[in-house]
């Protein structure tokens, strides 16, 4: 049975502050400054991808001397599961190789790389599925996660990457349990410009109530829930969390519109146990992938992509404001199989 939350007395009810908006800087058009981005963009995921690319491309220097054989199958499919791409993925991927090697004839490392390269692709790319928020107003996102994830840092990039489409944004304060998330939460508002919902303690589905009436009221494009970070193990703080998004729909019964559930990229292979809890839990739509830029290895999206898709709508390669971009197959594959940007030999299709 649905609970909504209970109504106070005046002396218990928490207080729900906003925080405003600074005064709008100057803003920039987005296509006076997408190509820069573009292209910065491109060297940070190069660079941010280095230890992948240690992982996947370590055996590049064998691709350069020996020719396709069993025991160069062998060593790669040992690389792939040390990236962690999982037992399935990598299954896939070196039957897909071994497919090629004898179909094709191929008969060079370079070109058992090239294959590699296609089929990594190929399984990739249907989790390349940009995020919309043009069907409704306003648009409201969730986003849930374990703590130390990244999912509030997130939030605080989403908003900068909605701005800079033009896009009025509202942020939820909904994590009510961590000390100090609500503060991080309004820096973050105030670093972009756009007004925070909060409470001084409380429900954090009420927090999600108020901002979605407030957005309304407003307005407003694009609201962004906070969720408090939770192991999927907690099964009464997922619960809790399954609440949020019972609310968002009392507040709105089309919403939420997206759930996105931010994991962090140096947890290997248990990045694909927390998706499996969360998605039975608050019901996943989209990825966004964080801390790349770490030890991460990046081949549990090669996991994810075989075992549990979900589209991935961003991963984050650093620390910046523009550091979080939408997920490109293409030119992620690049970056880890060699180090540069998508190449015009052919690719998967």
């Amino acid at each position: 049975m649905f609970s909504f939350f209970k109504k106070n007395s005046p002396a218990d009810t928490p207080t729900t502050t906003e925080t405003p908006a600074a005064p709008a800087a100057p803003q920039t058009s987005p296509a006076a400054t997408d190509a820069p981005v573009q292209t910065s963009w491109l060297s940070r995921l190069k660079k941010g991808l280095s230890r992948t690319r240690e992982q996947i491309g370590a055996l590049g220097d064998i691709f350069s001397r020996r020719k396709i054989d069993e025991d160069l199958l062998e060593e790669l499919e040992t690389t792939l599961l040390m990236a962690d791409c999982g037992v399935e993925a990598t299954n896939t991927l070196i039957a897909e190789l071994r497919r090629r090697w004898k179909h094709d004839k191929l008969e060079t490392g370079a070109q058992l790389q090239q294959a590699l390269a296609e089929a990594l692709e190929k399984l990739l790319t249907p989790l390349q599925q940009p995020l919309g928020v043009d069907g409704h107003k306003p648009c409201i996102l969730m986003l849930a996660g374990v703590n130390g994830a990244g999912k509030t840092t997130s939030i605080g990039k989403l908003a900068h990457h909605f701005q800079r489409q033009g896009k009025s944004v509202l942020l939820a304060a909904g994590d009510t349990f961590r000390a100090a998330a609500r503060e991080q939460l309004q820096e973050w508002g105030r670093r972009n410009d756009v007004r925070v919902i909060a409470q001084d303690g409380g429900d954090p589905a009420a927090v999600a109530f108020d901002a979605i009436n407030a957005a309304k009221a407003r307005n407003i494009d694009v609201v962004m829930v906070d969720t408090a970070g939770r192991l999927p193990t907690q099964l009464h703080l997922m619960e809790e969390i399954a609440k949020v998004r019972r609310v968002i729909q009392k507040a709105e019964p089309s919403g939420p519109h997206e759930v996105l559930l931010v994991l962090d990229g140096n947890v290997g292979q248990n990045a694909l146990a927390q998706l499996k809890a969360f998605d039975a839990a608050i019901g996943v739509t989209g990825l966004i992938i964080t801390k790349l830029d770490g030890t991460a290895k990046g081949g549990v999206i090669a996991a994810i992509a075989r075992q549990h898709p979900r589209p991935l709508r961003f991963i984050g390669v650093g620390e910046g404001m523009d550091d979080l971009q939408p997920f490109d197959a293409r030119e992620f594959v690049a970056a880890i199989v060699y180090g540069d940007e998508p190449r015009e030999a052919p690719h998967a299709g």
